[in-house]
Formats: C-alpha cells, structure tokens, sequence
C-alpha cells in the first residue's frame, strides 16, 4: 500500500505537467518499474487530436529509455469522478511490460479506486501470443 501511495504522489506531480490546452483534460501517471525507480508521465495533447500521447504511455516510455523492462505498479489521476482508468491503448502498453500489477486510480477530491491490470484487461494480448 505505501509503495502504491508514493505513486499517487508522483502523479499528482506529474500531473501538474501535462499540456492539455484543448481538452483542459489533464492526465498524471506514475509506474514504478521492477528496479524500484519511480518514472512520471503526463498527457502531451496536439491540433491534429489523434497524435495526442497519453500520461500512461509516457511513463511507460521513460522507464524503457532508462533500461527498464518490467512495470510493477501504476497510478493515475485525473479530475473525473469516479477517477478514470487508462486507455485501451494504456493497458495494452502497460500489458507489454508486465503479467499482473497493482492500478491505482485517483482524482482530485481524493476519491480512489484500487484494482490490477487483469481486472481492466483481462485475457490481454501478450508477446507470447506472437508465433
């Protein structure tokens, strides 16, 4: 639980960085990866909408740009009530580096769901799944 509460803060940090000047929609992730690091991400919006980067994604990619290779946890916050859960396209990416793990979702009041990676994805596409 307390590892799971230091990602809800680094969400909320990463949060604060996100540039969503079209949607006002702005979207904290933090995962933590299995070398115990903590890596931030933010939603990076754009005019042409579908190039948007989602906060979920971006963590994920900063884990991998510094050698990580599994995700062990993740937290996101947003302002919806109840808090919103990652993306398809989120999950599946998160399901890449990881079997199972722990997903926190927050909002801004403080509301929380807590749940895993195969209750939101469940019989996920893996790597293996690949001939």
């Amino acid at each position: 639980m307390a590892d799971m509460n230091e990602l809800v803060e680094a969400a909320k940090r990463a949060r604060t960085r996100a540039y969503a000047p079209y949607s006002r929609y702005q979207v904290g992730a933090a995962v933590r990866g299995d070398n115990g690091k903590v890596y931030l991400g933010a939603n990076i919006e754009n005019a042409s909408y579908g190039l948007a980067l989602c906060a979920e994604r971006n963590a994920v990619a900063a884990a991998i740009l510094d050698g990580c290779k599994q995700i062990t946890g993740v937290a996101v916050i947003t302002s919806t009530s109840p808090p919103a859960a990652p993306c398809g396209m989120c999950r599946q990416t998160l399901a890449e580096f990881a079997r199972e793990m722990d997903v926190v979702m927050v909002n801004e009041k403080g509301e929380r769901v807590d749940t895993t990676l195969s209750a939101l994805l469940p019989r996920a596409f893996r790597p293996e799944d690949l001939p």
